[in-house]
């Protein structure tokens, strides 16, 4: 784990807590969703095994028990600190890979077209608006429900909130809070998907057949958005496609990033 302190805009540096995975030369940056740095970290060490990666993971300040700088509001904030990060730690032909909320923070990215950026991968991202197919209302949702909703079988990830140590609350509870602040009640943008003609750069959307948090016509809409961009299911998978098939997962990241590598 390193500390970064990122530059922005009008404001102090951003102090940014990073985990990294891998030596080797293809960078990736993995940004997590509303379940936490935790619900992509196993995924982060995978990848950096089965593929010659360098994979950071940044917690989104206000996670995982961390501070967030109360200038920093929304997604396209944090889509201007990780490409801040990038130019910071001078990587070159990144592969960003984003998860529900950090799949919407992913195509912020691609919307700044740094010539840093090599592709992006969208894993059951939210943030655009679909005519009938909202993105489930999580906070008024039972947790239950939220896992009902997130996997194509809930069993092996269940569990009572209420068992885990007052800290452990206390960290959900501080991710909950910093979700509803860079997300909204809405966990969309009304201009998104307009916006998302002018992506440029080559775009994998990955979505889970089972997806209730954001349906499969969801995700295919995210794609049909993205003029780059290409879709594919992922079978008996919900929400969280790097928890619950990691595998399946992994090899159509990497079948796509081999495909897309420049030659020469």
């Amino acid at each position: 784990m390193t500390t970064h302190h990122v530059p922005l805009p009008g404001m102090e540096p951003v102090e940014l807590t990073v985990d990294e995975y891998g030596t080797g030369a293809a960078p990736f940056l993995l940004l997590h969703g509303g379940a936490g740095p935790q619900s992509v970290t196993g995924f982060a060490a995978l990848l950096a095994e089965r593929h010659p990666a360098r994979v950071l993971v940044p917690t989104h300040p206000g996670f995982g028990g961390t501070t967030r700088p109360e200038q920093l509001t929304g997604v396209t904030d944090l889509a201007a600190l990780y490409v801040g990060l990038i130019e910071q730690a001078d990587l070159h032909d990144v592969t960003v890979v984003g998860s529900s909320l950090g799949g919407w923070v992913a195509a912020e990215i691609a919307l700044r077209a740094s010539s840093r950026v090599g592709r992006v991968v969208l894993l059951d991202a939210v943030g655009i608006e679909v005519p009938g197919h909202p993105v489930a209302d999580f906070f008024a949702l039972t947790m239950d429900e939220v896992f009902r909703l997130s996997y194509h079988d809930p069993a092996p990830f269940r569990f009572d909130p209420t068992t885990l140590p007052p800290a452990a609350q206390a960290v959900a509870a501080g991710n909950r809070a910093a979700l509803a602040v860079y997300g909204g009640r809405a966990m969309t943008d009304p201009t998104l998907a307009g916006r998302l003609a002018d992506v440029s750069v080559p775009t994998l959307v990955l979505w889970g057949d089972s997806d209730r948090i954001v349906d499969v016509d969801y995700g295919r809409a995210y794609a049909a958005a993205i003029p780059t961009a290409r879709f594919e299911l992922l079978s008996r998978t919900g929400h969280l496609p790097q928890l619950e098939t990691p595998e399946q997962t992994l090899r159509a990241l990497l079948d796509d990033v081999t495909a897309t590598v420049p030659a020469g």
